[in-house]
């Protein structure tokens, strides 16, 4: 053991939910712990601000699901309480409320999907285009999250997937479109099949509470992420803003009989800092940013393929109005505003202590796959925001803007595009000391979203952990099992599988 080793040096690039998980777990394990930060604040999308005139504001507004078991134990951890109850949520298009969901772990329990179809009240959606979706289950028994059904499934597209299982037009338009566009913020004809029907069994259909939502009683980054940090720096590790990677430092040594390469280390403009490990914990967008500069990563294939991933643009705005509204859920999607983009809005004087006195209503409203609203003024995008507003919910019509903000996210959101898990990197690296984290990183954990990027980031620790034997690796809560019918068959629907494939060649397996 070199000397290093008694407390290795780590270095966590990208200070989210994945890098700041991986920090936390290995600075409680004695490793010499730095956090590189590109951004003004830690927390990336998650991060919050105050505006000039004092008042809060994030990129966008997120939720934590029923299934999200492993950022729940995380918060009850760091001893914080900064969830609000479990919440209803509704669905809008332009003709007016289209679907409004209940809290489903109130309601008697149900073999999943049987439960999510009989209680989602639907207002306008004929029984008869529900029950379309039916053929739709073998898929999704089909889809277990393997490296084969993923391949199977990622090159096709969730719009060509649904049509092959005769889901109805209406149904896919005012119910599966609108899920993908807020879930994986893309139209179904710009989204993998595999993706899809990951973020929908994960979300909505494994068991039946697990599209129940809470939401921060702020900003995320106010109430979970800067207690985090000070917790993490009290704990001896390095937290450091406004430093952007634009290189590593490599050496080739022998390794089990094997010469391979290893970062020792991490470039930032003018600052190097030493490595004995390093954990990327940042989007794709920013990995390409760092490859792009990275004279050293360029030789290597599997960073150049990450340049075939996209990103999706996003739109935060926040509303202050004159008066109270009356809204009647505090979280709601909206579909059919616009062609190819979905958008959410939230009645913060519902949802954050903040604005619960406040005299007027405080909306966010976020906008997904939002490439023509980004060149659009300020002025021109709070129009459009409070005439949507307006369309949703009429009695918007009288109250004024009396405040707003706008924050373009441009490339900000992963873009699980068809064809795209060829390129996407798994934990390891071909880096001996190299551990990838992230919510676009390949993982059996089943998880999606903020939940997958920290489960993420504790996978990559437990790597470090391996690696040189010190410490305890980071427990870990697995995804719930699926309900006894669906192991039973996807049990069976594998066995066939393995059957068939005995007599014919793998392309005619369907």
């Amino acid at each position: 053991m070199n000397q290093t080793q008694a407390h290795p040096k780590v270095v966590v690039v990208g200070a989210g939910w994945a890098g700041l998980g991986a920090a936390y777990h290995l600075v409680k394990q004695g490793y010499d712990v730095t956090l590189l930060e590109a951004g003004g604040y830690p927390g990336g999308l998650v991060a919050g601000w105050k505006t000039a005139q004092g008042r809060s504001v994030e990129a966008g507004i997120h939720g934590f699901w029923y299934p999200y078991r492993n950022i729940f134990a995380l918060v009850n951890q760091l001893g914080l309480s900064p969830f609000t109850d479990w919440t209803r949520s509704s669905q809008y298009s332009p003709a007016g409320l289209e679907v409004e969901s209940p809290i489903f772990q109130q309601e008697p329990r149900l073999p999943t999907p049987l439960g999510t179809f009989l209680y989602t009240q639907f207002k306008r959606l004929p029984l008869s285009d529900r029950l379309s979706a039916l053929p739709l289950l073998y898929a999704m028994v089909d889809f277990d999250n393997s490296d084969a059904a993923w391949r199977r499934y990622d090159p096709i597209t969730a719009r060509e997937l649904f049509k092959q299982f005769g889901v109805s037009a209406r149904l896919y338009k005012e119910s599966f479109e609108p899920m993908l566009l807020v879930g994986l913020f893309a139209p179904g004809e710009h989204c993998s099949a595999a993706a899809a029907l990951g973020m929908l069994y994960y979300f909505i259909l494994a068991h039946q509470p697990d599209f129940d939502v809470v939401w921060c009683r702020g900003t995320v980054g106010e109430m979970i992420f800067r207690p985090w940090v000070e917790q993490l720096e009290h704990a001896g590790g390095r937290v450091l803003t406004q430093r952007r990677v634009t290189d590593v430092i490599i050496h080739t040594q022998e390794e089990r009989g094997n010469a391979k390469p290893q970062v020792t280390g991490v470039v930032c403009g003018e600052e190097v800092f030493e490595a004995d490990a390093v954990i990327f914990a940042v989007g794709v967008t920013g990995m390409q940013k760092i490859v792009s500069s990275s004279s050293t990563l360029r030789q290597f294939p599997e960073f150049c393929n990450l340049m075939n991933l996209g990103a999706i643009d996003v739109l935060a705005t926040r509303l202050w109005f004159d008066r109270k509204v009356s809204v009647p859920l505090p979280s709601n999607a909206c579909f059919g505003f616009d062609a190819t983009t979905g958008w959410t809005f939230f009645d913060l004087n519902a949802l954050h202590d903040e604005w619960k006195d406040a005299p007027g209503s405080v909306i966010e409203a976020d906008f997904y796959h939002a490439n023509q609203l980004l060149p659009m003024n300020d002025e021109d995008i709070i129009a459009k925001v409070h005439h949507d507003l307006t369309t949703c919910v009429p009695q918007f019509h009288d109250a004024r803007v009396i405040d707003s903000s706008v924050i373009r996210l441009p490339k900000a959101v992963t873009h699980f595009s068809p064809g795209s898990y060829q390129y996407m990197l798994p934990r390891r690296t071909s880096f001996t000391n190299v551990f990838m984290s992230g919510d676009w990183i390949i993982t059996r954990h089943g998880s999606w979203s903020q939940e997958k990027a920290y489960v993420t980031g504790l996978e990559a620790a437990n790597q470090v952990i391996e690696r040189f034997s010190i410490g305890t690796p980071a427990p870990i809560i697995a995804v719930e099992p699926d309900e006894p019918h669906i192991d039973l068959a996807r049990n069976a629907n594998r066995a066939i599988r393995d059957t068939l494939s005995q007599f014919l060649p793998t392309p005619w397996l369907p």
